[in-house]
């Protein structure tokens, strides 16, 4: 492995974020350990598990985590229960306290600072337009700020503002980890990236398709703009046929009945990434 500091990146995704999990279980099981875990949306939540313990151990816990998603009250399941949400707040489809609670009791440490490993979340704040990176103060506020799903979640407030999904301005943030000093970065995706977009075929995909050039944009240029001797590493999903963008199973934020699956698949594409490519190789 390449010497100086080690980052995981953890990009968004939704319920598609299981896949980082797998890849997580390859590079922890290798020994890979970080020294600055940077993560957006569920990347965030799956970056503060391991940043609170980056022990393979952490990973059987966030695997169970993620198995009870579908059956906690983080997310109203009844139809009516939803739409009675939408029309009293005319914005979400859930209240945010259920998830909170779940976050609370998962994730041991109360503030960020106290984490073992460096971390960082970022997430979109409404009043200046701008992202905001969360290094300090309450872990579980930070998480729910980085991670609120426009439509799904109300934005989350800290200290008077408002904050929407991280992955609206960096989904996956490379610059960052290696702003903050990374020599190494692994990347941990949810496998969009590794299907060419197709043009829209229907109105409703056309702001989906829109906002997939944005974030594609952006990673392939902070990649582009990593100085030679980075050594980054996208791990695989091992997705033989990655789902189009738009296709809107991907987007059924509840669903976890693949959970198991994608999982284990990245975590076997990821394993034989990493035995059959030198660390250390860009």
């Amino acid at each position: 492995m390449g010497t100086g500091k080690v980052a995981f990146v953890l990009g968004g995704g939704g319920h598609l974020g299981a896949h980082e999990v797998g890849m997580l279980r390859a590079l922890l099981e290798r020994g890979v350990v970080p020294d600055l875990v940077v993560g957006t949306s569920i990347g965030a939540i799956n970056g503060a598990a391991v940043a609170a313990e980056p022990t393979p151990a952490a990973i059987v816990r966030l695997t169970e985590m993620w198995s009870q998603i579908e059956g906690s009250d983080a997310f109203e399941a009844s139809v009516f229960g939803r739409l009675a949400t939408l029309a009293r707040s005319r914005t979400h489809l859930h209240e945010n306290e259920a998830l909170r609670r779940m976050l609370a009791a998962s994730l041991p440490a109360d503030r960020i600072e106290e984490l073992p490993v460096a971390f960082e979340c970022v997430a979109a704040c409404i009043e200046t337009a701008s992202e905001r990176w969360f290094s300090s103060g309450p872990l579980v506020d930070a998480v729910m700020a980085s991670s609120a799903v426009p439509g799904i979640l109300p934005p989350f407030e800290i200290d008077g503002e408002h904050f929407l999904d991280g992955g609206i301005v960096n989904s996956i943030p490379v610059g960052r980890a290696l702003a903050l000093g990374a020599r190494t970065i692994y990347v941990l995706h949810v496998g969009r990236i590794e299907r060419p977009l197709e043009p829209p075929r229907w109105p409703w995909e056309v702001a989906l398709v829109a906002f997939e050039i944005a974030r594609r944009h952006r990673f392939v240029g902070d990649l582009a703009d990593l100085p030679d001797d980075i050594d980054v590493h996208v791990l695989p999903t091992g997705q033989a046929n990655p789902p189009r963008f738009t296709d809107l199973s991907q987007f059924r934020y509840r669903d976890t009945s693949k959970t198991t699956e994608h999982i284990s698949r990245a975590y076997e594409a990821s394993e034989r990434y990493l035995v059959e490519k030198p660390l250390g190789d860009p």
